[in-house]
């Protein structure tokens, strides 16, 4: 299962096989975090090029950064950040792609830690390198070439994660505003309830069912820089989705390339 309580982290905290990164920005892990947890904040770290050349060096400076962190095959890693945010769902679809299947984000994030009253720390642990080696399931990752190719295809739909304002095109943070022709918007926060949790999978299940985002189909996910994406790429995990793509260089790729199509929507 991929989403872990407080509960079962409480539990299972002296296990040699945890590892426990905390994805907030070292400012926040140095003011306390969960005990034994590594500080690991690869938040500015992003590609917008998906061709193959700049694909393959980005992978290999991220696979050098968790095995840096002490991460071994047979590692249990849990991810947390303030709430179950992006961040931690960032690294939870990095290692999935890399084909570590043993990684789980804390529900509720150290917020929930907090309220519970569970221990805090200051001491922060120097990890040993670990043993850990990726071997790429590209059925998880999508290129610009893989978004291209399926924009008019009835078996794929393409899942705008961004803001309203993004989506129609009123904030831009590329060349140009505006979005992916075809694509279906729902902005990652609708994941969550108001307390930073995982809505109920039944509750998922109906917000993309009513969007017609179906398991059936294969689903493209993409948001600015992969961050918001790779939080509904988790949110359909969690509902049993078989086929999800994040795609890597997002809008951040799609709209500097001047020669792709976009659209500007407006919200109904």
């Amino acid at each position: 299962h991929l989403l872990w309580s407080v509960d079962e982290l409480k539990s299972r905290l002296q296990d040699p096989r945890l590892v426990l990164m905390d994805m907030r920005p070292p400012e926040a892990y140095s003011n306390g975090h969960i005990p034994g947890a590594r500080s690991f904040d690869i938040f500015g770290i992003s590609l917008i090029d998906t061709r193959p050349g700049p694909l393959e060096a980005f992978l290999w400076m991220i696979e050098h950064l968790i095995h840096a962190k002490g991460v071994n095959s047979d590692s249990t890693v849990v991810v947390y950040d303030d709430i179950a945010g992006m961040r931690s769902a960032r690294l939870l679809w990095f290692l999935e792609f890399f084909g570590h299947d043993d990684v789980h984000v804390l529900n509720g994030g150290f917020n929930a830690w907090q309220s519970e009253g569970l221990p805090v720390t200051h001491e922060a642990a120097t990890p040993r390198a670990g043993n850990f080696k990726m071997e790429p399931r590209l059925e998880r990752l999508a290129t610009i070439e893989d978004v291209r190719a399926n924009l008019n295809s009835p078996s794929v739909v393409i899942v705008d994660t961004r803001s309203d304002g993004e989506y129609t095109g009123q904030v831009v943070r590329s060349a140009r505003g505006g979005a992916i022709p075809g694509a279906v918007h729902l902005e990652w926060t609708n994941n969550l309830d108001s307390n930073g949790f995982f809505k109920s999978a039944d509750e998922l299940r109906k917000m993309y069912a009513e969007r017609n985002i179906g398991p059936d189909k294969e689903v493209i996910l993409h948001c600015q820089g992969a961050y918001r994406s790779a939080h509904t790429y988790l949110a359909l995990r969690l509902i049993g989705y078989p086929n999800v793509r994040n795609y890597l260089g997002s809008w951040g790729e799609w709209g500097n390339r001047t020669d792709l199509p976009i659209e500007h929507p407006t919200k109904p």
